[in-house]
C-alpha cells in the first residue's frame, strides 16, 4: 500500500479580522458556515479537514462552488495559511518551514497547473514550459531541451517557438501540464485545470493525464466541480460541502455506498456502468466448479464492457482475472443489480 505523501490534519480556515475568536464559536458552539457569517461576520472556509494523499496516486477533491476545494489545495503549498491545523509533507509540517525552505519546496517538489493556464505572454511555449528550471538556474540549452521533450509528450511537438496567443485553449493547457512535468516535481497540484476547456478537449486532457500518470506515478491533487471527471480520474475521492468533508473513499465505494443524502443526490444521475469496475461487484472467489463460465474479463474493466460482451444476457457468468491470476467471478444478474442507484431526494419526493 502506498505511503502518505501529504497529510492534512484537523485543518480549519476562518476568513475575517478575528479568526481565532470565530473559530471558538465553530468548535465550542457548533456554529455552521451560514450561522458564523450571520452572527460573527466571519467566513468558515474549511472545517476540520483530514485527508491523506498517497504517493503515486490521484487524490481528487470535488465540490460545488463555495465548498472550499480551491481554498484547500492552496494550503498544501502555503499560498494560504490555515487558522489551525497541520499539513505534513514527506513527514514534516510544512507550516513550520522557513521561507527559504518553502520556496525550495515550491520550486522543486510541487508544481501547479491552473484553470486559467497562467502562461507568460512574452515568452515562447518552450520558455513557458521551462520556467521552473530557469528559476532554479539551469542553463538555457538544458532547460529548453527538457521543455521540448515534455512538449512532445503532451502532443505539442513543433510548437516550442510559438507564443501562447497562437495556441488554442486546449493547447495552452497542455503547455501548463508540460511546465509541471518539466519541473520534475513529485507533487502536482491541479486547480480546476480542465474547467475552462470544451467537453471533447477536456476528455482528451483527462485521457492524457491518466496515460502519463500510469508511467510517471506522480502524487496529484486534482480539484474539480465535475463528478464525472472526479470518478474518472480519482484513486481517492474527497467530496466537500460548505468547507467540510462529507465523504471520502475510493470512487467505486462512494458510488455504491453513498454515506450522506447529499452524496446520494450527487451520484443519482451518473452512468454507473461506465464508472463501476468489475472488481467492485464481483464475487471474490476462485471456485468455479459447476459454474458455466462464458469468458474472462479483467478486474479493471468497466461494467459497460461486460454488458457488451454478454449481449444483455443476465444468465452469463465471467471469470475475473488480475493479469494471469484468478480473483473472482462476475454474475450478470448481480451486475444488473449494482446499476440501480440509491434513491435521490428528488425521486423520493416525487414518489410521495
Amino acid at each position: 500500500m502506498s505511503e502518505t505523501k501529504i497529510g492534512i490534519h484537523d485543518l480549519y480556515k476562518v476568513f475575517g479580522p478575528d479568526p481565532m475568536t470565530a473559530l471558538k464559536a465553530v468548535r465550542h458552539d457548533g456554529l455552521s458556515k451560514p450561522e458564523l457569517l450571520e452572527k460573527c461576520g466571519h467566513v468558515l472556509g474549511l472545517e476540520n479537514i483530514n485527508v491523506d494523499a498517497k504517493g503515486g496516486e490521484i487524490t481528487v477533491i470535488m465540490g460545488l462552488s463555495g465548498s472550499g476545494k480551491s481554498t484547500l489545495i492552496r494550503h498544501v503549498n502555503r499560498l494560504i495559511d490555515p487558522t489551525v491545523g497541520k499539513i505534513i509533507f514527506e513527514g514534516r509540517d510544512i507550516l513550520s518551514c522557513a521561507p527559504a525552505e518553502l520556496r525550495r519546496i515550491r520550486r522543486e517538489q510541487m508544481s501547479m497547473v491552473f484553470q486559467k493556464f497562467a502562461l507568460l505572454p512574452h515568452k515562447t511555449v518552450a520558455e513557458n514550459a521551462a520556467l521552473a528550471l530557469e528559476v532554479r538556474g539551469v542553463d538555457r540549452d538544458t532547460y529548453l531541451r527538457n521543455a521540448e521533450n515534455w512538449l512532445d509528450r503532451v502532443g505539442l511537438q513543433g510548437y516550442g517557438n510559438s507564443y501562447p496567443h497562437q495556441l488554442s485553449g486546449g493547447m495552452q493547457q497542455r503547455v501548463g501540464i508540460a511546465r509541471a512535468l518539466t519541473s520534475n516535481a513529485d507533487v502536482m497540484l491541479m486547480d480546476e485545470a480542465y474547467s475552462a476547456l470544451d467537453p471533447l478537449i477536456r476528455t482528451d486532457m483527462q485521457d492524457l493525464l491518466l496515460e502519463l500518470q500510469q508511467e510517471l506515478q506522480k502524487t496529484i491533487l486534482f480539484i474539480t466541480h465535475d463528478l464525472d471527471e472526479a470518478l474518472k480520474l480519482a484513486d481517492h475521492l474527497v467530496i466537500l460541502k460548505d468547507g467540510r468533508v462529507v465523504q471520502q473513499d475510493e470512487p467505486q465505494k462512494i458510488l455504491l455506498e453513498p454515506g450522506d443524502p447529499y452524496i446520494v443526490d450527487f451520484v443519482s444521475d451518473i452512468n454507473r456502468a461506465r464508472v463501476l469496475r468489475v472488481r467492485t461487484v464481483m464475487d471474490k472467489t476462485v471456485v468455479t466448479d459447476g459454474i458455466n463460465i462464458a469468458g474472462e474479463i479483467d478486474q479493471e474493466e468497466n461494467l459497460e464492457t461486460v454488458i457488451a460482451m454478454a449481449e444483455g444476457d443476465t444468465r452469463k457468468t465471467y471469470l475475473v482475472k488480475d493479469g494471469e491470476r484468478k480473483v473472482g467471478v462476475l454474475r450478470m444478474d448481480m451486475l444488473v443489480k449494482s446499476l440501480v442507484p440509491a434513491q435521490s431526494s428528488d425521486t423520493k419526493t416525487r414518489a410521495r
